[in-house]
C-alpha cells in the first residue's frame, strides 16, 4: 500500500524556522514529481513548492520565493520543506503529494499525506 507521511510541524514564532519531511512508503517503482501544498482555516489548499525526480524544475508559490526551499532525496524516498522567516499568514496543514508508479509499465498516480499542521504564532 503507498503512503505518504509528514512530519516535523509544530508551533513557532514569528520569524523561526521548521523543516518538514515527508517519506513514501510501498511497493514504489520510482516517484516523478513531488511537492508540498497547504491549507489554512477556512482557504483552499494553494500549492507551496514542487520539484522533479532530477532535482530540477522548482517551482515555489510566490508568498514563499526566497523564505522556503524544496529538496528531495531519492534513495530515501523522501521530500524536505524548509521553511524560514516564518510568517503568522504561513499557518496551515501542510500536505505532501508525490506522483508514483508501482512498476515500469504502470502509469504515474497522484498519492496525498493526510498533512502536518504549522502554527505561527508568538
Amino acid at each position: 500500500q503507498l503512503q505518504l507521511v509528514e512530519s516535523g510541524g509544530g508551533l513557532v514564532q514569528p520569524g523561526g524556522s521548521l523543516r518538514l519531511s515527508c517519506a513514501a512508503s510501498g511497493s514504489i517503482f520510482t516517484i516523478g514529481v513531488m511537492g508540498w501544498y497547504r491549507q489554512a482555516p477556512g482557504k483552499q489548499r494553494e500549492l507551496v513548492a514542487t520539484i522533479f525526480s532530477t532535482g530540477s524544475n522548482i517551482k515555489y508559490a510566490d508568498s514563499v520565493k526566497g523564505r522556503f526551499t524544496i529538496s528531495r532525496d531519492n534513495a530515501k524516498n523522501t521530500v524536505y520543506l524548509q521553511m524560514n522567516s516564518l510568517k503568522p499568514e504561513d499557518t496551515a496543514v501542510y500536505c505532501c503529494s508525490a506522483d508514483l508508479k508501482t512498476t515500469l509499465y504502470s502509469t504515474y498516480q497522484a498519492c496525498w499525506g493526510e498533512g502536518t499542521l504549522v502554527t505561527v504564532s508568538s
